[in-house]
């Protein structure tokens, strides 16, 4: 596989042409981005715990009856996971106020929400990714009112499993974001969890100290992001061994 096809680079991942058809390998990079990329910065061992995240997660959904995208990790940075048809848009499942959520209605983050709130953004970082209600996306195409109506009830089951293995090791998963991708298995067509579910991808504080482990660390300069998902990988009991940690993250101009 050593002179694989690129197929897509992103902020956070490379896609190559995987080993048989319909297959996919997704590499995960130690660059991190905050502010539509105009914040950057490489920070050593992100990829490989995302890496190591992901597959926790992915599995873990998988043994809920949730199908991802999901085959196998190959290596300490790369999967194989099966090729799908992305759809264009990030679903955004929050728990609490933070973010943009609490600038744009003006609330304390950390408010806890009356129940679990979903959100579609549309994937276009020239845009910024911005919300966009049902009838835009059933008007562009984008996704049937079907497939948005399955849409919300993976993304609540997602957030289901998850809160509730966060919680077991004393974490609050305030919100994250999925996408989701179309298969088809001869004529019928069924919808997986795709790309990642990591730290870079969730916010996650510490029930006890409010702690943020997740991204955030990186967009407030609140400390070393290494440590941060380290920790989460801790408590999951998903450490690699070899991680090397990078106390100075080189800036890219």
């Amino acid at each position: 596989m050593a002179r694989r096809k690129k197929i897509y680079e992103g902020k956070a991942k490379i896609l190559y042409e995987g080993p048989e058809p319909g297959t996919i390998v997704q590499y995960f990079k130690d660059d991190a981005t905050a502010f539509n990329a105009e914040k950057k910065a490489v920070i050593e061992g992100k990829g490989v715990l995302n890496n190591r995240l992901s597959e926790f997660f992915m599995t873990g959904l998988q043994g809920v009856g949730i199908p991802t995208h999901f085959i196998r990790r190959l290596n300490m940075r790369e999967q194989l996971c099966r090729q799908v048809e992305i759809i264009p848009l990030e679903v955004i499942v929050r728990n609490y106020a933070a973010g943009s959520m609490a600038k744009r209605l003006g609330m304390e983050e950390g408010r806890q929400l009356p129940r679990p709130i979903v959100e579609f953004s549309y994937k276009n970082d020239a845009l910024g990714d911005p919300l966009v209600p049902e009838e835009y996306i059933a008007a562009f195409g984008w996704a049937s009112q079907q497939d948005m109506d399955d849409i919300v009830a993976i993304a609540l089951r997602v957030n289901d499993f998850m809160s509730g293995v966060m919680h077991g090791v004393g974490i609050k998963l305030i919100d994250f974001k999925i996408e989701l991708g179309r298969v088809w298995d001869n004529d019928f067509m069924r919808l997986v969890v795709a790309d990642e579910i990591s730290p870079d991808s969730c916010r996650l504080w510490d029930i006890e100290t409010g702690q943020k482990l997740d991204k955030d660390v990186f967009r407030q300069d609140l400390g070393n992001l290494t440590d941060a998902y380290t920790e989460v990988a801790r408590r999951l009991g998903v450490l690699p061994s070899n991680v090397t940690h990078a106390h100075k993250p080189t800036l890219i101009n």
